[in-house]
Formats: C-alpha cells, sequence, structure tokens
C-alpha cells in the first residue's frame, strides 16, 4: 500500500501557542463555516489509513457518489489568500520558472497571519520539519541509496531553483513588505519546506482542450482534497466545476476502506522525488524505467570500430536531434507493458542501425514518410521480433544503464525477500530499495526479450 509522510499540525512560524487537541474537529467546524460539504458516508481519521490522516468510508459508497465538495472561495490561492491583491498588482515581478511563486508567498503570509482564516486546515498539515522528499535528506545518503534511479538529479536542479527563485525574487519581495511577512518567516529553509509540501499537497486545475496553448494553471491548496493518500489503483477522482472541486468515487468502496486519490500516472522515482513515498513492488502499475538517450549514444558508440564510423554515427545524431527524436539530457520511458516513448525510440533504433547507404537517402529526404511497419512496432510484446541490430542495440543500452546503480537486482532482491532484514531498514533505505528494484525489474524484463 501507499504510504505518505505522516500527518501531524503544521510546524509552522505561526506555531505559537499550543497545538489544537483535536485538529479533526476544528477542521470539519472551518468546513462547516466555508461550506465545504463532506458526505455523512466519509470521516477523516488517522485510523484504518495507510498514513496519518486520510479518508475513510463509514458506509460503502457506490462510484459516481459525491465524497464532498469544495468552493472554490475555500480554495487556498494567490487569488483567494489576504494578500490577493498585493500578489496581482506584482504579478509580472513575481514570475518564476516554477510559477509558484504568488503561491508560495500567499503560504508565507498566511502560516504567520494571526488570525488567517485558514488556520484549521494548517492544523491538519504534515509537520514541515519532517517531511520525507528526498531534497531533505543528507546528500550523501542521497547518492548512496537512489543512485541511478535519477532522483538524485532532479534533487540536485530542484535545490539549486529554489535558492535561485528564493535570493532572487521572494526574500526582495518579503524585504519589502515587511508588515506582511515577519522575520520569522523570511527563511530559506522554511521555503524548501514549503516548496515541497506544495510538490506533494498542492492541485492543478487541468487547461480546458481549446486552451492547450496558454501556460498550465497555477497550483492551488484544495482542503479536504489534500487528506486523501495515493495509489496508482485509486477509487476517487476530483473533478473540477465552475463553483466548486468535485471528488467522486470511482469504484465501489466497501465500509471501512480507505480513500484514494491519485496524483497522476507516477513513477515510483516520481512518487519519491514529489510526494515523499513510493507504492511497494508490484503495486504500482504505472512504474517505469529510464534509458538515458545519451546512453544509447554510448552503446551505439562502442559497435564502432574505425573513425570513419565514429563520424557517422554522430552524423546520425544530429539527424535524429534536428527531427527532434533525441536530446542530450532526455530519457527513453519504458513501463512494465509499453514503451512510453515508442515513437523516439523506434526512430532512434532505426536511423543508428541503418546501413549507411539507406541513412544518406533517408536524410536527403529529410527523414520518412509514414512508413511504420508492424515489426517495427516497439510493443513489449513485439521486442523479441525486432531486427536484430535494434535489439542488440537496445540490450547494450540496457546493460550500460544498470551498470549506473550501487547495486544489482540479486542484492536487492535478497533484501527484499528476507522479511527480517527488511523489516531492520530505515524508512528511507526500504523506500529506496522500491525505487530500485521496480526500475531493475522493468529494465531485466528487456534484457530477456532481447535476447
Amino acid at each position: 500500500m501507499a504510504t505518505q509522510a505522516k500527518r501531524r499540525r503544521v510546524a509552522g512560524p505561526a506555531g505559537a501557542g499550543d497545538p489544537d487537541p483535536d485538529p479533526v474537529a476544528g477542521f470539519l467546524s472551518w468546513c462547516r463555516r466555508v461550506g465545504l460539504e463532506l458526505s455523512p458516508k466519509v470521516a477523516v481519521s488517522r485510523q484504518g489509513t495507510v498514513a496519518g490522516y486520510g479518508m475513510v468510508a463509514q458506509e460503502s459508497v457506490q462510484p459516481g457518489e459525491l465524497l464532498f465538495a469544495v468552493p472554490r472561495a475555500a480554495l487556498l490561492s494567490q487569488h483567494t489568500c489576504s494578500i490577493s491583491g498585493l500578489l496581482e498588482r506584482e504579478r509580472g515581478a513575481l514570475q518564476s520558472q516554477s510559477g509558484w511563486v504568488p503561491l508560495l508567498l500567499a503560504l508565507l503570509h498566511e502560516l504567520q497571519a494571526p488570525a488567517s482564516p485558514w488556520s484549521p486546515y494548517f492544523a491538519l498539515w504534515p509537520e514541515l520539519g519532517r517531511l520525507e522528499h528526498p531534497m531533505f535528506w543528507p546528500e550523501e545518503q542521497r547518492r548512496q541509496l537512489l543512485q541511478g534511479t535519477g532522483v538524485p538529479e532532479a534533487v540536485e536542479k530542484d535545490l539549486a531553483n529554489i535558492r535561485s527563485e528564493y535570493y532572487s525574487i521572494v526574500l526582495p519581495f518579503m524585504e519589502a513588505h515587511p508588515d506582511l511577512f515577519s522575520p520569522r518567516v523570511r527563511s530559506l529553509e522554511l521555503y524548501h519546506q514549503l516548496v515541497a509540501l506544495v510538490m506533494a499537497y498542492s492541485f492543478q486545475e487541468p487547461l480546458e482542450e481549446e486552451e492547450d496553448e496558454k501556460e498550465p494553471n497555477s497550483p492551488l491548496m484544495v482542503p479536504a482534497a489534500d487528506i486523501l493518500n495515493h495509489l496508482a489503483n485509486h477509487n476517487a477522482n476530483l473533478e473540477y466545476s465552475p463553483n466548486c472541486l468535485r471528488m467522486v468515487a470511482t469504484q465501489p468502496i466497501p465500509k471501512g476502506h480507505e480513500i484514494f486519490n491519485t496524483y497522476g500516472q507516477m513513477a515510483n522515482w516520481q512518487l519519491i522525488h514529489m510526494y515523499g513515498f513510493v507504492e511497494p513492488y508490484p503495486d504500482n502499475t504505472d512504474d517505469t524505467a529510464d534509458i538515458q538517450m545519451v546512453t544509447v549514444r554510448e552503446a551505439a558508440l562502442q559497435g564502432t570500430k574505425v573513425e570513419a564510423e565514429k563520424l557517422l554515427l554522430y552524423e546520425r545524431w544530429e539527424f535524429l536531434c534536428k527531427l527532434e527524436m533525441v536530446g542530450e539530457e532526455g530519457a527513453f520511458v519504458i513501463g512494465r507493458k509499453e514503451v512510453l516513448t515508442e515513437e523516439e525510440l523506434t526512430a532512434t533504433l532505426k536511423v543508428l542501425c541503418m546501413p549507411a547507404e539507406e541513412f544518406r537517402e533517408f536524410k536527403d529526404q529529410d527523414g520518412w514518410a509514414d512508413d511504420k511497419k508492424e515489426e517495427d512496432s516497439l510493443t513489449i510484446t513485439n521486442i523479441p521480433k525486432l531486427k536484430a541490430s535494434w535489439r542488440q542495440l537496445l540490450r547494450n543500452s540496457v546493460l550500460l544503464t544498470l551498470q549506473t546503480y550501487a547495486t544489482d537486482l540479486k542484492a536487492d532482491q535478497d533484501l527484499l525477500s528476507n522479511k527480517e532484514v527488511y523489516a531492520k531498514l530505515s524508512w528511507r533505505e526500504q523506500q529506496a530499495l522500491q525505487v530500485r528494484y521496480g526500475q531493475k525489474m522493468i529494465l531485466h524484463q528487456l534484457l530477456e526479450l532481447t535476447n
């Protein structure tokens, strides 16, 4: 089952005074005041949940039943907070790569405002100092446990962006408005924690089909919806309508069972990176493994014997870059049952493996017309039927990818199969092991299929 960062009273800067002895009662009373309607069939509880607070069915629920509705006025965003006017006026100065700065400033202000209308909602937040995202792990531990998974590199980028955003945009803004931001919220550490919280608990309203070209919507905090834990095989879904956001059951939920939302189709490396937890193997049906695009190039280079072959290979690679099929930082994504980047991987194997003469013609035509052949289809079941040269290049790429991990599949299997040993691992060690193991199982399946 999925586990999440434990939810406790928020240890934010407003944390003066005693914690609410019954934060759930305070939250439910607040829900009534703001018109957030919870079905009598559900309860916010710590009992019967996979982690901390969650939502549990008090009676059996049928698909399509409304679990709760959150009026838009109860959402916490840059548009509903008490400094919304200022954030709107200063919008130009608050633009950033993440697009999250206005919401984060709203949270920084509301957390320290003694009479914030959202205080009862904050009381159900996890304790900020105990979030389990890998960005809070010591760097050495992160590298040691998650080497090869893609998480350490993603975290390094996050940390650099957070630091840059804080010192160039957020801190100057807070210092320009000292009446709205007390000195105790002007802290990079707190900003880190709130970024992680927004990563894990905020929602982003999808764009309408005709708005596809627009910038994505800014994130929002959705009280009640962010209490639900995640499972790939979820039983509820959030629907957006003009006046409110509605959580609706998508499967029958028996009495006493927990209600799970989905955070999207997330591989375990994405879950641990953004939410601080994973789904143990084999529960996460959305798990994937990445093969870096440059790794396929490296595998192809290993097959070249003379300088002329090497130069031709680089020419093929540049042509693939021009077609926007590959890039220096991209990855081919392999799921358990499908290749999620099928078009890109097919094109890459085809161009890197075709005879030189064919490549010349191909390049002159600037790529191919739609000549996709059935035998070139990269579904998982079709991989054994691929041309031998394609299979060999794919296999060599998988072998190079497996070398990037600090441990092999057998070492991870031994830890997982020995319950006594597994139980002695720290929580972080267990989570990291699940990430590595899920990825290696997908890569080893590819090895078998390309044999």
